[in-house]
């Protein structure tokens, strides 16, 4: 077997930008899924039925359904539905986003149900409405204790980036399959998108770490 490790060298640039749209993507995507899922709670926590159940709905929609069924269901299926044509990346962010945000629902959700309820009822009885006790204790105290789970979520995220290859977006899986393709170089090109797949997650996976430490709960 002979190694051609210069297609490598020749096309360095391309999977570098694959790289930066994943890290794009998948930046944007939590930006947009941390208030999206903090949203989704406090629908499902709202006094009016269908409130609750608009979230419900979703919410377990998209944590019950394959994650690349709701690309291409994105993609495909609701341009039919709309008319509104989207491009591939927008689609993927689209999905990517409903997805996340659904999981950080449950996420912020058990974290706001850990705050012992007598914390409530104390800043009620000294003349806070339920708005201003979630805003000002319940929830400073629920972001810390979450931390951890969202940051495990950014890096399986990280990843996950990789299923809108699908539909064509221009991320790292795209581009090195795509190379692997034209160039026939099988080991060399997989190799190389593993090898920038963990210079990027590696780092990631640390920091999830240190916040795993630095959050710990105490009680």
């Amino acid at each position: 077997m002979t190694f051609d490790w210069s297609v490598i060298v020749q096309n360095w640039p391309l999977l570098l930008q694959g790289a930066g749209v994943t890290i794009a993507l998948a930046l944007v995507t939590m930006v947009i899924a941390v208030p999206g899922g903090l949203l989704l709670t406090l629908m499902r926590g709202s006094p009016r039925a269908p409130v609750r159940g608009l979230a419900t709905a979703f919410v377990e929609f998209f944590r019950s359904t394959p994650l690349m069924l709701q690309v291409y269901w994105v993609f495909y299926v609701l341009p039919m539905l709309t008319d509104v044509q989207v491009d591939a990346f927008a689609a993927g962010l689209t999905a990517l986003a409903c997805n996340v945000s659904a999981f950080n629902s449950e996420t912020f959700r058990s974290g706001i149900n850990s705050i012992r309820p007598g914390q409530r009822q104390a800043a009620l009885a000294l003349g806070m409405t339920g708005l201003q006790a979630m805003r000002l204790i319940i929830l400073p105290q629920a972001v810390h204790r979450v931390l951890p789970a969202l940051a495990n979520t950014w890096v399986s995220l990280f990843k996950d980036t990789s299923l809108v290859s699908i539909i064509a977006v221009s991320e790292l899986s795209y581009v090195g399959l795509q190379l692997r393709s034209q160039t026939f170089r099988v080991l060399e090109v997989l190799t190389a998108m593993a090898v920038l797949y963990w210079l990027m997650g590696y780092p990631q996976a640390k920091i999830a770490d240190w916040i795993h430490r630095t959050c710990k709960v105490t009680e």
